[in-house]
């Protein structure tokens, strides 16, 4: 069990027993979802394979489906640096497609986006618009070691409204389940984006909040903004990203859902594979695969964890949804919690 900041034992109770089927947000489902971005940025499959993923995923169990309005591929440069693209709302689309085709019952499944971030693709600086420039250099922005492409943020909080409401009209539908402000913007203080949910809120456009890649001021900031309207924070976690702001602990005191993003370690950005090597054992003695038995110890952290793995094929979401009917043993997680 890992240690609080003092040094003292987590608050968190970690079992092989929890609950994997629970409420959350209007839906009673399963604690592992499906993160959907891998279906849609660089690198993605074939739009038919996608849908075909996302069916996979439905019929093996999935009830929580995640994307974000910054789902698409760049096409082409823009004067401040993001991506001009033919295929905004892409991602979404891709969720709204797949739900339409698929036989099954669609009110039992929980669509959660993002609001916030814009797509960015390398390009030589444009010195001739300094306007432009400058605020690109004042914007946050991430990219994976030697790719093109990349985010920004934008949480001004009229660009989170008017995306948000885009997003509705791409998913087709009139509320979202879920709304994310999917990071913190340097160029606007937190209280404002978290204004731009509440309003989002009051408005009725959305039926809950979360927050993501945020640290326990901003929880703190948040909470006190939305009350227990804020449902979820979404934050990486996994065996090579252990949470170290103990972010899920202090969910855990709030009451509030951890939802944890690339939790088998990431496909952009490189992570320390070592850290896997003592699933891989486990999973040779059980003869699964090592991602499984990394879900499965990721759902015995925390009881209101949900974890949702990326995936380009049925096979890859198929094997990692068997995780929920995983039970490690005793001697298994504290061996596993020993060394992540």
């Amino acid at each position: 069990m890992p240690s609080s900041k003092d040094g003292s034992m987590t608050t968190l109770q970690h079992s092989a027993n929890f609950e994997n089927i629970v409420d959350f947000a209007g839906h009673h489902i399963p604690r592992l979802g499906m993160g959907t971005m891998a279906l849609a940025i660089e690198g993605r499959p074939d739009r038919d394979t996608a849908i075909s993923t996302i069916h996979a995923a439905l019929d093996a169990g999935v009830r929580y489906l995640d994307t974000a309005w910054s789902y698409y591929l760049p096409t082409a440069p823009g004067a401040d640096g993001t991506g001009v693209a033919s295929d905004f709302g892409y991602g979404e689309m891709l969720v709204r497609d797949a739900l339409a085709s698929w036989d099954g019952p669609r009110d039992e499944v929980l669509v959660a986006t993002k609001t916030g971030y814009r797509r960015t693709i390398s390009v030589a600086q444009n010195n001739t618009d300094s306007q432009h420039t400058e605020t690109a250099h004042e914007r946050q922005r991430l990219q994976a070691a030697g790719s093109q492409y990349g985010w920004m943020a934008d949480s001004r909080p009229e660009t989170m409204i008017r995306d948000a409401k885009e997003s509705a009209m791409h998913l087709g539908v009139d509320t979202l389940d879920l709304l994310y402000s999917h990071g913190p913007d340097p160029a606007v203080p937190y209280e404002e984006q978290i204004g731009a949910l509440k309003t989002l809120l009051d408005e009725g456009a959305i039926r809950y909040a979360g927050i993501s890649r945020v640290d326990n001021a901003q929880i703190d900031v948040a909470r006190a903004i939305l009350g227990d309207r804020l449902i979820a924070v979404q934050n990486q976690f996994s065996p090579s990203h252990p949470d170290p702001e103990h972010t899920m602990e202090h969910c855990a005191e709030l009451g509030i859902d951890f939802v944890c993003w690339s939790p088998l370690g990431g496909f952009l950005d490189p992570f320390d594979a070592h850290a896997y090597d003592p699933f891989r054992e486990v999973a040779a003695a059980r003869g699964v695969s090592y991602q499984r038995v990394v879900l499965a110890w990721e759902l015995t952290r925390y009881d209101r964890l949900f974890t949702i793995p990326s995936a380009r094929n049925p096979h890859e979401i198929e094997d990692s949804f068997a995780a929920i009917e995983l039970r490690l043993t005793d001697e298994e997680l504290t061996m596993l919690s020993s060394v992540a």
